[in-house]
């Protein structure tokens, strides 16, 4: 099984979906986790939004990426779905193959009605699960 990590900067909204989505697609060819810089609480609308399509992330725990990588874990792949920023902050793994970055929009962002943020947590969502269909698939270069 190949293994990856998805981090983000709280591990609340986009390495969550992320790690969701690619358990549902491909679990039987990837072990898949997340982790995040500073890790927060699960954001609510990205809850909801993956609730919507059938997939329960409500209890799932946020995870700081120091403490995987203290506690010497290692991966294949770690993607990172957060800023280039934030990205550079990530410790270096041992043995790692391989790194991605794929950068959306952070859902902890949006602001408005619930309705125009939901949009929002909409759309990175569908384009999260993109990204992983098409890594799940051998796309992703």
């Amino acid at each position: 099984m190949t293994r990856v990590l998805f981090l983000c900067v709280h591990n609340s909204a986009r390495s969550q979906m992320a790690e969701a989505f690619l358990k549902k697609l491909a679990g039987d060819r990837f072990e898949a986790e997340s982790a995040g810089l500073e890790p927060g609480r699960l954001n609510p609308y990205v809850v909801r939004a993956m609730a919507e399509i059938g997939v329960d992330i409500s209890g799932n725990p946020v995870k700081s990426v120091f403490d995987l990588h203290a506690a010497g874990r290692s991966y294949d792949v770690v993607v990172t779905v957060c800023s280039e920023e934030a990205a550079e902050r990530c410790p270096v793994f041992p043995g790692l193959a391989r790194r991605l970055h794929w950068p959306f929009p952070d859902p902890s962002s949006f602001a408005g009605s619930d309705e125009a943020v939901m949009a929002g947590v909409r759309a990175v969502r569908d384009r999260i699960e993109a990204a992983v269909g098409d890594f799940a698939q051998g796309l992703t270069k």
